[in-house]
């Protein structure tokens, strides 16, 4: 059955609340972005959320490989999986606001990969040689809780074919234009042949930048924000520019050059200015629920196992009014849009 999610920072205090609500309203996922210096620390939030739903399926969307060793991240996940009774995911990528704001670069495709085999290892009660060391999660019990599932968002090509290789489960985060998740469906299809591992083997998804309102103008408006950030994804500092389309090549250009770190994830960026209401309407589903329900059967039809909604808030700040408002804005695409495609 395909699965339903929505992305949520953390808010101490409101966390658990929200996830019951989301639960509530028919989403089966909830991911929390692990991004010290923006968000919460999503894992006690998470443990909080799990304690207060029976069946939502609960995760990081998304950790990366330098803040945390291997070690910490599997001891959190794993932590996560026996206290939700097996509803965690570990969604991962390379890193950007997480590393940008101490001053650090992403971490490349081979070191995800490596990072990955180690967390998966791990969480498997597996030992994993680190150097001389030969290390292992002494407390954990694999016999008595199931793997925790890695879940890799990938935007380029390179990122894109090592997830075929090696996740549980592949995002594309390259936007909702049914363009852009065809190339990438392809470019995975392509290394699973290339492989010989088999379509079952692992769910394929996508991250979709979806704000669900009334008024059209009002939700291109709230979708300016994750387009300009998830733009931002394929433009980033020597991301390969060339197989992108006419449409989003440009802007993936300037953001290379110009994109404002400082107010990422924020209305204010400065970089706002460049993500045009015709751009925002190409790579993002906006408007009322006849036409995200249209828009988004359209890219349900490539046959994706899960999708995860990157939506809109209409409260800028403080930050947790910023994460109620976020989920009462998704109420309409929840009651209107997911009966139908679910």
């Amino acid at each position: 059955m395909r699965e339903i999610g929505i992305v949520m920072e953390v808010s101490p205090g409101h966390t658990a609340n929200l996830a019951g609500k989301i639960e509530d309203m028919g989403f089966d996922i909830l991911l929390c972005p692990d991004t010290q210096n923006l968000s919460p620390e999503p894992y006690g939030q998470l443990s909080l959320a799990a304690a207060n739903t029976t069946r939502l399926k609960l995760g990081t969307g998304v950790t990366n490989p330098l803040t945390r060793d291997a070690a910490v991240t599997a001891s959190a996940i794993a932590t996560l999986q026996v206290e939700s009774g097996g509803r965690c995911i570990c969604g991962i990528g390379r890193g950007d606001s997480s590393l940008a704001h101490i001053g650090r670069g992403n971490a490349t495709t081979a070191q995800l990969r490596t990072y990955v085999e180690q967390v998966r290892a791990y969480s498997s009660g597996e030992p994993v040689r680190r150097g001389e060391q030969v290390s292992k999660l002494r407390w954990l019990e694999p016999e008595s809780v199931n793997p925790v599932p890695v879940d890799i968002a990938c935007t380029g090509p390179r990122t894109i074919r090592m997830a075929a290789d090696v996740a549980d489960r592949v995002s594309f985060a390259v936007g909702s234009a049914p363009e852009r998740i065809e190339w990438a469906l392809a470019t995975a299809n392509q290394r699973l042949q290339e492989t010989g591992r088999k379509r079952s083997d692992l769910q394929i998804g996508a991250y979709i930048n979806l704000v669900c309102d009334k008024d059209e103008q009002t939700a291109i408006n709230l979708g300016r924000m994750i387009s300009g950030m998830v733009a931002h994804f394929a433009g980033m500092r020597n991301a390969p520019l060339e197989h992108l389309p006419a449409q989003l090549k440009p802007l993936a250009e300037k953001m290379q050059q110009g994109y404002d770190m400082q107010h990422h994830a924020q209305e204010k960026g400065a970089h706002l200015s460049l993500v045009d209401d015709d751009f925002v309407d190409w790579f993002s589903i906006c408007g009322p629920p006849d036409k995200c329900l249209e828009r988004l059967q359209a890219i349900l039809e490539y046959d994706l196992d899960h999708i995860y909604i990157l939506g809109g808030s209409p409260v800028a700040t403080p930050h947790s009014a910023r994460q109620v408002a976020m989920v009462e804005q998704t109420r309409l695409f929840a009651e209107a849009v997911l009966p139908k495609v679910k």
